[in-house]
């Protein structure tokens, strides 16, 4: 028992420890998880002898976050994205898989080999691109959303590759494994080929079945019950059972809880068992990746570091060289293009599933999953660094190359609008619809181009250098507006307008409070927060959902909306950029002190009386 107990206790504390870290470098969790393995295991030796029986275990999170990403795919969504991912997601992997299975036939493997390593290295991380992705702002491009919707073939494709694979099983590892373990667990070894066929397809229709039209009665009874603790013993004994069927008819796990999850999609109880089941999930699926770095092999990654780089190298290059073909064919800028391949072209944590699902069943020899498994965790190490690259060094280059140079700006308009995305669209077209006519420059060439077709004129610019302002008419100007997503470029030309031409009205999307007070120290004074607007109007609703009279609520968010506009000004002329918010003692004691004269204020405005707005002072921060 001290022994279970102390194991236990140094699997979660690496990750406790490791994870956090791991994730503060931008390297993300999963790799988190394979640093803690390598720190216990190999490194430390804190672990060794159980880490094969606790991965057994842990490998119920693979089962969970099938079921998972099941739930997420609703038919109806599949149906109508099926020409970006059967087309884009569907050639990547057969491509990669088909390369990768040529190189290493070449290499003198058998073919059935072959596939399965294809099949292995094919598949790209989920969890760290994406992830890398939304930190940099990047999921919403054509780049970004082509990565997510091979990443979401991918997963999907992982339970035909789970479902194949077996077929490529060896008859001499089979044999091997049978003697190791002496027995089987497949209830249908020795069965006729015809009535194996027969069980295992009403097994996975029973499946589909119970899904539809017995599990939504059971939870609503489960769910009458007000029993949240049942509801879940129930959604881990639904998971529990499912793979336990398709184990003992020699399926795939996951294969079950997967066809379940994408059943269950559509049904009202989908969001609590997502609930229900994700820390589970992530708890099980990160013991997983801990047992994998635990049970690195490192005295053959010193041995044979030249091969395992190499084969690393080599499959990274395939891939990318696949991706890149890709992309020119579904016709992305180069920008994108590079992004899309170098973001697909590492390894995924699915090749560690694989990778154990094959030496399991005799589809790949041990010292062949070793190597390949080094090559897996080292392409993921190299993921981050990756992005590293585009960012320093592609990036800057294209945006080099992208100048057309700089569209030449005849037009001298009244309004000048720097960024033409989701945000500076509206305030153009709100503009344009009452006769005036402004001049809107951005720096996105695809965007651009595009807009152009809708006959939006745009110009393709850098708003941020202060000679493009000045051949943009910023001297005659009469409003100017910023509408772009950096945060330091807004800052920028705010600077320059308000110190060149104070008199310039600027108005400018912020962020946040801290950006607010930012553009308000450059010169800025029409600052409007993106969310503020709907957050008031949000709380107006909540007011009114508590049963607060329609004209009061009205008043309470207008009396609300107009305190927060001044004392946001207040804490502006307060702030220090070299201090933290957190730290500034002027900027705590004034927020307490604003704080009681709003809640006094509201209670007076709660019961019946007047208070006094201060409009000439609340104007001073022009949100």
């Amino acid at each position: 028992m001290t022994s279970l107990l102390t194991s236990a206790f140094i699997y979660l504390f690496a990750a406790v420890v490791a994870v956090p870290v791991s994730k503060r470098l931008g390297l993300g969790s999963v790799l988190g998880y394979l640093l803690a393995g390598v720190a216990i295991g190999p490194i430390l030796g804190l672990v060794g002898q159980e880490t094969e029986r606790v991965q057994h275990v842990a490998e119920f999170g693979v089962v969970m976050m099938l079921f998972l990403i099941g739930l997420e795919l609703d038919p109806k969504m599949l149906w109508a994205l099926r020409t970006k991912l059967l087309g884009l997601g569907g050639l990547q992997v057969i491509l990669s898989i088909g390369a990768i299975a040529g190189v290493a036939h070449l290499l003198n493997f058998s073919w059935e080999m072959s596939i399965a390593i294809g099949c292995v290295l094919a598949v790209s991380s989920t969890a760290i691109v994406l992830q890398t992705l939304g930190e940099k702002h990047l999921l919403n491009s054509p780049g970004g959303q082509s990565s997510f919707s091979v990443l979401l073939f991918q997963d999907i494709a992982i339970i035909p590759i789970l479902a194949f694979l077996p077929m490529l099983a060896s008859p001499e590892l089979i044999d091997s494994l049978h003697s190791a373990k002496q027995h089987s667990d497949n209830l249908l070894d020795g069965v006729n080929n015809y009535v194996k066929t027969l069980i295992t397809f009403s097994v996975i229709g029973s499946i589909i079945f119970g899904g539809y039209f017995l599990a939504r009665p059971i939870f609503r009874y489960i769910a009458a019950s007000r029993t949240r603790e049942i509801f879940t013993a129930f959604a881990l004994a639904l998971m529990i059972g499912i793979a336990a069927m398709m184990s003992a008819i020699g399926l795939s796990p996951a294969l079950g809880t997967f066809l379940a999850g994408v059943v269950l999609a559509n049904s009202e109880y989908r969001h609590e068992l997502e609930s229900n089941l994700e820390p589970f999930k992530g708890l099980l699926l990160g013991l997983f990746f801990i047992t994998v770095g635990a049970d690195i092999n490192f005295s053959l990654l010193f041995n044979d570091f030249t091969v395992i780089l190499g084969i690393t190298l080599l499959f990274i290059l395939i891939k990318a060289i696949v991706l890149w073909g890709l992309g020119l064919i579904f016709r992305l800028d180069r920008l994108n293009r590079n992004l899309f391949a170098l973001s697909l072209a590492p390894a995924g944590e699915f090749g560690f599933v694989l990778l154990s699902f094959s030496q399991q069943n005799g589809i790949l020899p041990r010292e062949i999953t070793d190597k390949l498994l080094l090559a897996v965790a080292i392409s993921m190490l190299l993921t981050p660094f990756l992005f590293i690259a585009y960012d320093k060094l592609i990036v800057p280059r294209a945006s080099h190359q992208q100048q057309r140079e700089n569209d030449t700006i005849e037009d001298r308009n009244d309004v000048l609008i720097i960024g033409h995305g989701r945000y500076g669209q509206i305030i153009s077209g709100m503009l344009m619809s009452c006769g005036y006519k402004p001049t809107v420059i951005d720096y996105d060439a695809t965007l651009v181009e595009g807009l152009s077709r809708f006959g939006l004129k745009t110009y393709f610019g850098d708003g941020s250098r202060s000679d493009l302002l000045e051949t943009a008419g910023i001297a005659k100007a009469k409003l100017l507006v910023i509408a772009l997503d950096d945060k330091e470029q807004a800052i920028q030309i705010a600077h320059f307008a308000h110190h060149f031409y104070p008199n310039l009205p600027i108005i400018t999307r912020a962020y946040d409070r801290r950006h607010v007070y930012d553009l308000y120290r450059a010169g800025a004074r029409n600052i409007v927060r993106e969310t503020f607007d709907s957050a008031i109007r949000s709380g107006r609703l909540a007011l009114e959902q508590l049963g607060m009279d329609k004209e009061k609520a009205k008043q309470i968010a207008e009396f609300y909306y107009h305190r927060d506009r001044h004392g946001l000004a207040e804490m502006a002329s307060l702030y220090d950029p070299e201090i933290s918010v957190f730290s500034n003692e002027r900027m705590i004691a004034r927020a307490k002190e604003l704080e009681q004269e709003t809640k006094s204020m509201m209670l007076t405005l709660l019961a019946g009386g007047k208070v006094d707005w201060q409009p000439g002072e609340e104007n001073r921060s022009g949100e």
